[in-house]
């Protein structure tokens, strides 16, 4: 058994755990109970008030050889509405936000790439926040398995829905195709069309390791050297509106413009194309479920996101999704101080 814990808050809690529990193989367990708030030992009627933090969630235990986290996420979405904050059904609260938290960072990835993958069966944003578990405490015992011992109790969940096999769009599997090597490199024409040409690297250098520890916070060096994911919405430039460019943290070098930035729904920085043609390399990714292509920087090779053919038609077609943590942002005024001058004409 290779069992593992995933945290799911979906509205009220009876119908999430009534939910999985009819799942029946591959599920160990499920609690009811109130997670990632900002007191001790919450009640029910201390929860419900909204001011706790507490989102009503199931901890859910479940044998990974029989049910995958990605099997587990596409029911998720099944009974929530992924692009609705704070209400869920009939259920209107903070306390009936949708959120996944972990307890296991391996799971992060996982977790943000299939919440990306479903992006596209979605006419709004999806708000679910997905956060490691911070305090977990079990709800009180009326409210185990509660639809278990009152059938026809209140229920925001179709449980019938638990009988029925997913499908291959719900797992969000990608569409068979030949498939490169992994970290092979690929040609950026691929990507670059729209891309113009006014800046070169060369005068944008790689610091050294010791350089990078000093001048990096944690968050940027584990995103740009190691390949880590910053946390979907909450980070620096989701919602950054300003005039100006976005540069490379460790090099400096100019990466894109804040007029090809729009607002993807997806939790990172996203945009339309690079600043200039070779400003970036272009790497096949098969690190997670799906084929994706890493982008990073030309000049310091950092690690800057990825590039998905999912894009608005009108821009191109392509998204590029990036850390805020792998950019600086230059303001439009501060260009031409900074030695960007040369490339104002592109944000002004």
């Amino acid at each position: 058994m290779n069992k593992k814990t995933i945290y799911l808050a979906g509205g009220c809690f009876w119908g999430v755990e009534g939910y999985y529990r009819r799942l029946g193989q591959g599920v160990i367990s499920t609690v009811a109970g109130y997670a990632n708030g900002k007191t001790e030992d919450p009640t029910y009627h201390d929860v419900r008030r909204g001011d706790t933090g507490f989102a009503e969630s199931v901890k859910l235990e479940y044998d990974a050889d029989q049910l995958s986290l990605r099997e587990i996420l596409a029911h998720f979405f099944r009974i929530v509405d992924p692009s609705t904050a704070d209400r869920q059904g009939n259920d209107i609260g903070s306390q009936y936000r949708p959120g996944i938290y972990y307890t296991d960072e391996d799971d992060f990835d996982e977790i943000c790439d299939y919440i990306d993958a479903r992006r596209k069966d979605y006419s709004r944003g999806i708000v679910i926040e997905v956060y490691p578990l911070t305090n977990f405490y079990r709800a009180e015992t009326y409210h185990q398995n509660y639809l278990d011992k009152n059938p026809g109790g209140y229920c925001h969940v179709n449980l019938q829905l638990a009988d029925l096999p997913l499908t291959e769009a719900e797992l969000a599997v990608p569409e068979l195709k030949e498939s490169r090597a992994a970290g092979g490199k690929v040609n950026p024409a691929m990507f670059e069309k729209l891309a113009g040409e006014y800046a070169g690297k060369q005068k944008y250098q790689r610091l050294s390791d010791r350089e990078l520890r000093r001048d990096l916070t944690d968050l940027q060096y584990k995103v740009t050297q190691d390949g880590a994911t910053e946390r979907p919405f909450d980070n620096e430039f989701n919602n950054h509106r300003e005039k100006g460019i976005y540069v490379d943290i460790a090099s400096g070098q100019p990466l894109f413009s804040s007029t090809d930035k729009f607002d993807s729904g997806c939790g990172w920085p996203s945009f339309s194309k690079p600043i200039s043609k070779g400003m970036i390399d272009y790497y096949q990714d098969h690190s997670l479920f799906r084929e994706r292509t890493e982008v990073r920087s030309s000049a310091a090779d950092s690690h800057l996101g990825h590039v998905f053919a999912d894009g608005p038609e009108e821009l191109g077609g392509l998204r590029y999704c990036i850390n805020s943590a792998a950019l600086r942002f230059i303001a439009l005024e501060d260009m031409a101080a900074a030695g960007y001058g040369d490339l104002v004409s592109l944000v002004e």
